[in-house]
């Protein structure tokens, strides 16, 4: 339940002006605890915004063999993700918003670069979200193959989005205590594995298993890589119902980072002592390799698994994106609806309208479009970054509870590698399709559709969609 407060005037960046005494005042204001998510909780949603767990590595391995995937495992995330955990840690803590990412662009480079960063997340979420849901059947059907008999496996997949949905109406504190618990729950198949390979010390060496039809390649295995350490920044657009954000977002960035690092090196490198050979690897693999170190019953265990990490990611990522079209609506961006709340403080219209696009959507086949996810990813990324530099030139006296270290020139730096490894994915990644055309042709098309929905957005309400008086901040 949100507490009342005294009206105030919007301004016109209503998300990102509050004046720091004005936002301190507001502070004050108690919030119930009760709906607001601690440390831990927050970890294991960013876990599954992020992960969802070590399924998808198995083509790392594939195209670069058990070192160097392993180096490659390691070596990603402290290029591309801890980089991008401090920056963040420093964003949240300093303006821990609605809309979170939306809301730092917004406020460092204004409402057009604002709607942009929304608008990549959104239309990049068309070629996600979809995937889920189909990933939670493509499990169901291996335990249960009635499932794949003519529309069903739809239909289940379209019951995993209104469950979400479901729960995400229910509130934060729902949809995160359901994350740990799936969290522990699809991550002892693994710890089994890691666990029971050592004991089959090079039993596998000269096993005879199926040929692959992966063709994955280093680059491709690097690019995979990527894929699986994306998403940091969406546990950010729920910075209001975090309980002390400045202290807690910094900390369950860089203890998300450690454990979705381990939860890929681990088992992998356990599997390294059987001799399994690395060209035995492929998508789905981890399913054989459960049956052939632990039998039957660790195989159902882990296909199990499969099914919570596609419910837990989608479960996940509808409280990220939801909060998007609440955060717009309340800047008076998009129509007064989306900013309309329940009790527990869900945006519920926002989510329903998104549910039911991408339920429309589960039908179209989408695969992981490895190109176009990294190139809207990247684009919203290098925005976010820019505006830790930027509020750093316009903002010197923000209050920031965590500060990337180094100054200006650790602002800097900090966006070098993650941008630079952005370019090479692109530049290496020109094979996909997608209508006739590469993906990254198609992606630049719907970077540029941004720019004419922003247009057309204004066209509609020149002096903006009615606002929402007053807008929910978060406790110190």
């Amino acid at each position: 339940m949100r507490v009342s407060r005294p009206r105030r005037k919007t301004s016109k960046l209503a998300t990102a002006s509050v004046p720091t005494t004005q936002r301190q005042s507001l502070a004050a204001v108690p919030r119930k605890k009760s709906i607001r998510l601690t440390l831990w909780p927050l970890v294991a949603a960013t876990f599954f915004m992020v992960s969802g767990g070590t399924y998808g590595t198995e083509d790392i391995v594939h195209g670069g063999g058990y070192l160097k995937g392993i180096l490659i495992l390691l070596l990603t995330p402290l290029l591309w993700s801890l980089p991008t955990a401090f920056m963040i840690g420093e964003l949240s803590s300093a303006l821990p918003h609605e809309g979170g990412y939306y809301a730092w662009v917004r406020r460092a480079m204004g409402n057009f670069w604002g709607f942009q960063e929304a608008w990549l997340s959104l239309v990049a979420s068309i070629f996600d979200m979809a995937i889920y849901p189909t990933l939670f059947v493509a499990y169901l059907v291996r335990v249960f193959p009635w499932f794949n008999e003519g529309h069903r496996g739809v239909m289940v997949g379209l019951a995993v989005v209104i469950v979400c949905a479901v729960l995400n109406i229910a509130g934060v504190k729902v949809v995160s205590t359901t994350s740990l618990w799936l969290f522990f729950l699809l991550s002892a198949p693994f710890v089994a594995i890691a666990v029971l390979a050592p004991f089959k010390w090079g039993a596998f060496a000269h096993t005879v298993t199926t040929p692959t039809t992966s063709n994955v390649d280093i680059i491709g295995g690097l690019l995979i890589c990527m894929w699986n350490y994306m998403g940091w920044d969406n546990a950010s657009t729920i910075a209001t119902e975090v309980e002390r954000p400045q202290r807690t977002y910094p900390r369950a960035m860089l203890a998300a980072v450690a454990i979705v690092s381990l939860s890929y090196i681990i088992p992998v490198a356990a599997m390294w002592t059987t001799g399994l050979p690395a060209s035995a690897w492929e998508t789905g693999s981890w399913a054989e390799i459960a049956t052939m170190v632990g039998g039957p019953l660790l195989r159902i265990a882990l296909v199990l698994g499969g099914m919570m990490s596609g419910f837990g990611m989608f479960n996940a990522l509808v409280m990220s994106y939801s909060r998007l079209p609440l955060a717009m609506a309340q800047d008076g961006m998009l129509p007064k609806a989306f900013a309309s709340l329940n009790r527990r403080r869900a945006p519920w219209v926002a989510i329903i309208v998104l549910a039911i696009g991408w339920a429309f959507c589960l039908g179209l086949g989408f695969e992981r479009l490895v190109t176009i996810d990294i190139l809207l990813y990247g684009a919203s990324l290098s925005l976010e970054f820019a505006a830790l530099i930027w509020l750093r030139v316009r903002e010197p006296d923000l209050k920031r509870p965590f500060r990337v270290p180094g100054g200006m020139f650790g602002a800097v730096a900090v966006g070098i590698a993650p941008v630079l490894l952005l370019g090479f994915a692109i530049s290496r990644s020109q094979h996909e399709q997608v209508l006739g055309m590469s993906s990254f042709a198609f992606g630049l098309i719907l970077i540029g559709a941004g720019v004419v929905a922003y247009v057309l957005n204004n066209a509609l309400k020149p002096t903006g969609w009615a606002q929402v008086a007053e807008k929910p901040e978060p406790a110190a």
